[in-house]
């Protein structure tokens, strides 16, 4: 019998590699397309997602620029040590991915950021102004009035006085059906929404003990409010560089928070989208398009 020889051509530059990096001793999961001497956009996941959230984004980016999006501890496929080994809180998530971009090589970046992925830029950027060439903001907030009223008053309790009373109503966040309503509220075009999304995030919060790992950093979202003053210093003094692209129909963060962007940032570009919190389930292209838009004005700068 013989044996036909099948040749395989080099990767596509919109191939996305699956990979592995030891950042302080814990292994962080990242996808990763595009060539290595690209300008790099590093991608920054929400809550209770992973680098999975970008994965219809990265092969739109990747034929231009070289594409990174870690998983933080604790989410995706990133190693989950215990509370005992590891201190979650936001400053550490932004000291693994600050690890992370020197692990591969990436030492200038735009950053791209929704939900969690904004206080843990914003602390990258405060570290490392030189490092950062510009945001990408989807629906990520750094102002109190960003915030939707309704979702404050079940954090306020938890944050002022942890208990078993007040970490009851941050439970109900862990639980499936919130975690599909974080994708459905507020989203059109239905036909595009993947139930694979929600149902991937779920596995990741049902792990044993992932459970107490998000309530710590949901505990701790607490000290990002209290860096906001820091993150409007920031922001005012380097006026980097900024994109919204915005899902308006978000249930947890508002239109102020867009506003406020937008008056500390006259030069930023807004784009809002007939969308809810997770955007680019149902808007990749669009949202792809206006990122590479402006990008391309970054590096003609």
């Amino acid at each position: 019998m013989l044996k036909e020889e099948v040749s395989v051509a080099d990767p596509t530059p919109t191939q996305v590699f699956y990979k592995t990096v030891t950042v302080d001793g814990l292994e962080i999961f990242y996808r990763e397309a595009g060539a290595a001497d690209r300008p790099v956009v590093l991608l920054l996941h929400g809550f209770p997602s992973s680098s999975h959230m970008f994965r219809d984004l990265i092969p739109l980016l990747a034929s231009e620029y070289r594409v990174l999006a870690p998983d933080y501890p604790g989410f995706g496929q990133s190693g989950q040590p215990s509370l005992a080994d590891f201190r979650y809180d936001f400053a550490a998530l932004a000291d693994i991915v600050d690890g992370f971009t020197q692990a591969v090589g990436a030492n200038r970046y735009t950053i791209y950021m929704q939900d969690y992925g904004g206080p843990v830029g914003l602390r990258l950027a405060l570290k490392h102004p030189e490092r950062v060439h510009g945001f990408i903001v989807q629906n990520a907030v750094a102002n109190v009035d960003g915030w939707n009223p309704d979702v404050v008053s079940n954090f306020a309790p938890f944050w002022q006085n942890r208990t078993a009373e007040t970490e009851t109503p941050l439970r109900g966040f862990l639980g499936a059906a919130t975690t599909k309503f974080q994708y459905t509220h507020g989203a059109t075009r239905a036909e595009r929404l993947s139930p694979d999304a929600w149902i991937h995030d779920q596995a990741g919060l049902d792990r044993p003990g992932n459970d107490l790992i998000q309530l710590e950093l949901l505990h701790n979202y607490r000290d990002n409010v209290a860096q906001y003053p820091a993150w409007d210093a920031y922001l005012q003094k380097h006026q980097p560089p900024m994109l919204i692209v915005w899902g308006q129909n978000d249930p947890f963060f508002t239109a102020a928070g867009v506003a406020y962007f937008q008056n500390l940032l006259p030069h930023a570009t807004t784009h809002l989208f007939d969308a809810g919190h997770f955007a680019l389930e149902t808007h990749a292209p669009e949202i792809a398009a206006a990122a590479r838009t402006f990008l391309a004005g970054l590096d003609a700068g």
